[in-house]
């Protein structure tokens, strides 16, 4: 995949309606601080057009980001903020229920783990959720830079057994700093631009 061109093109808050875009979406959920915007900013080659901070918690509403007039990232917000309060939580749940169930052009939730520790109880809630919806969520282990190599099979083996991830689950560690793993999130991405492409029949909508 090579990225021509990225806008920022929707900005969704609690009352927003769900723009009924006509490309497929790929959307990205984790819990605050795990490295989201990073990644999103990495896929994009933007060095900050999601906006990253060191204060959790900054994602509140829905991002949508149009990429080469041909697919959307989705920036869901952040889960499991500590300092947030039961209502803010209760809000961004909502937002996020709302668009993963209201969603037509919705193929892939990619659901990001800090590869460096057990996924925590709300990863774990988040990952059965996403499946009650009709999603397989795409794991990306992020802070790949954080860990050594000959950790990796192990944290890896410790994120399958902590969610309880369904037969196949793909996971991908992915470092912000080296770009490792991103040609595997592309080829994914490009399987499904292949997929419905008019040339094999185009799938408008519905989840995959």
């Amino acid at each position: 995949m090579v990225i021509k061109d990225v806008t920022l093109e929707t900005v969704c808050g609690v009352t927003s309606v769900l723009p009924e875009n006509t490309h497929m979406e790929f959307a990205f959920a984790g819990k605050s601080n795990v490295g989201k915007s990073s990644l999103i900013n990495g896929l994009m080659n933007r060095k900050a057009l999601a906006r990253t901070s060191a204060q959790p918690g900054k994602t509140q509403t829905i991002n949508f980001y149009n990429i080469n007039d041909a697919l959307y990232f989705v920036d869901l917000p952040g889960y499991g903020y500590a300092k947030a309060n039961e209502e803010e939580k209760a809000k961004w749940g909502r937002m996020i229920e709302n668009y993963l169930h209201r969603s037509r052009q919705l193929r892939v939730v990619f659901l990001l783990v800090d590869i460096r520790h057990e996924p925590s109880g709300n990863d774990r809630l988040m990952y059965d959720w996403i499946l009650k919806q009709g999603f397989e969520p795409v794991i990306i282990a992020t802070k790949l830079d954080k860990i050594k190599r000959s950790q990796i099979p192990k944290n890896i083996k410790l994120i399958r057994e902590g969610l309880k991830t369904v037969k196949n689950t793909v996971i991908i560690p992915y470092s912000a700093i080296t770009k490792q793993g991103r040609e595997e999130i592309y080829t994914l991405l490009d399987s499904y631009l292949e997929q419905e492409s008019p040339e094999n029949g185009g799938i408008s909508e519905g989840k995959i």
